[in-house]
């Protein structure tokens, strides 16, 4: 068990957390024909706009309540109620996400009351669904916003009841905010090679994934998880929960309808997808089919290609926890040595992260650590590239955001193939910028066999 050192700066020197309602909002971005509406200033809402489009390179539906001087000081109850009722009036949505910022937090704004509020003056979208959220960002980080809305769709969206098995073939997938787009794209495909029909909340795969429409612009999102599907997640066979932060959301959803759930902390590593793979084969009553059979062949096959490069490789880890521990678990199932791990925020999973210590903290504290016990390579998002340079070792991007190379929101981390080839990456990494091999063994005696010989020699 890893101990957890506390932050010990009143400040983040070199920030590495991407806030709350960043993350608040990613979640409704999985949900077709969905806007996020911050309550907040218009800066919130522009700045994890940008943080979107660089990442995503896509343009990102985001609205705002837009509270000014005057409405923060006295009350910007007016601004949510007016802000969703041109929302829905101009943009006609499937669903309005309603994430709270530090700025409505501070002043102690009722997000619940004023939707009941907003209903009550205008009942006539009463039939369009609203999930407020409370996400202040001066705490949590993207993993922890994300995990609460998901759990407030919910909340609001799942009713009642005892339908457990109506749609036999259905299978709900909790995807947490480690897993990509490219990721999710994998997960379902495994899922579906079973014969089992997979529903993912949300479904960023759906609508992140980078693909061209016919459309100009959308003012909401496009693609992701119908609304109407979620409602039917208490009449699937079986949850998948993948992410330790959507615990809480999981607890919630089995009480609410009684569907049975596996847990998965992470689908990284030949344990863990193995474990995923077994529980689809368990579901399904079906075999485990041939192509994933080699798909395990071939991870087996580069964990013996890789292990040489990988084995006792010193790694520093900078991410939120979900991801973090994915990685420290991938790096010492090969070998490797985490020696420095840094999390932005505090989470249950920290506890299992296999290293000494996990530091909560920024980029700072990973360079000081990385630095004092000598890592070989960082694991990070872009904000480590500055890092990394000053550490004179390569930078694997990993986590949100990435904005300084493309494909980097796609790629592809889980299961057999996506292990497979972080492995590749890490190993080719570490080749690239000089693997520190053991220095060789020289016997003390050889220095003085040599001159013997030589001595020997001449008087021949």
């Amino acid at each position: 068990m890893a101990e957890i050192l506390k932050r010990n700066k009143a400040l983040a020197v070199n920030p590495l957390k991407a806030s709350q309602p960043v993350g608040a909002s990613l979640a409704f971005l999985g949900i077709n024909r969905a806007i996020p509406m911050m309550h907040g200033s218009q800066g919130c809402t522009a700045f994890g706009k940008v943080y979107f489009v660089r990442h995503f390179r896509e343009p990102i539906p985001l609205q705002t309540t837009a509270m000014d001087q005057v409405s923060t000081v006295m009350n910007a109850d007016e601004n949510v109620i007016e802000g969703l009722r041109a929302v829905c009036e101009k943009s006609k949505p499937a669903l309005i996400g309603l994430p709270t910022t530090g700025l409505a937090e501070t002043q102690g704004t009722d997000i619940k009351r004023l939707v009941k509020n907003f209903y009550a003056a205008h009942p006539e979208y009463a039939g369009i669904p609203v999930v407020p959220v409370n996400t202040p960002d001066f705490s949590g980080c993207l993993e922890s916003g994300y995990a609460l809305a998901v759990k407030a769709m919910l909340e609001v969206l799942v009713p009642q009841g005892n339908h457990v098995g109506k749609r036999k073939k259905q299978v709900n997938v909790l995807a947490g905010s480690f897993l990509t787009p490219g990721d999710i794209e994998h997960v379902k495909e495994l899922i579906e090679a079973f014969g089992l029909r997979p529903l993912v909340l949300p479904d960023i795969a759906d609508s992140l994934d980078g693909h061209l429409t016919e459309m100009e612009s959308s003012p909401v999102t496009v693609g992701g998880t119908p609304v109407n599907d979620i409602a039917s997640m208490g009449e699937s066979i079986a949850t998948l929960v993948l992410g330790n932060s959507l615990y809480d959301a999981a607890d919630f959803l089995k009480r609410q309808t009684g569907v049975p759930d596996f847990r998965f902390d992470c689908l990284m590593g030949m344990d863990a997808v193995d474990s995923f793979v077994t529980a689809l084969a368990d579901i399904s009553g079906k075999p485990v089919p041939e192509k994933i059979e080699r798909q395990r062949a071939q991870l087996q096959d580069a964990m013996v290609d890789s292990h040489f490069m990988l084995g006792f490789a010193r790694v520093a880890i900078a991410a939120d926890p979900d991801l973090l521990y994915g990685y420290a678990r991938l790096a010492v199932e090969m070998g490797c040595e985490v020696v420095a791990a840094v999390a932005p925020a505090r989470a249950d999973i920290l506890n299992e992260v296999p290293a000494s210590q996990v530091g909560i903290g920024d980029l700072e504290d990973l360079e000081l650590a990385a630095r004092r016990t000598g890592a070989q390579l960082v694991i990070g998002n872009s904000h480590a590239v500055e890092t990394a340079r000053r550490l004179g070792v390569p930078l694997l991007r990993a986590g949100f955001p990435q904005y300084d190379l493309l494909g980097g929101h796609q790629r592809l981390w889980v299961g057999y193939r996506g292990t497979r080839q972080s492995l590749f990456d890490l190993a080719n990494m570490l080749a690239e910028h000089g693997h520190h091999e053991p220095e060789p063994y020289v016997s003390i005696y050889h220095r003085g066999v040599r001159h013997a010989t030589s001595a020997a020699g001449g008087k021949h």
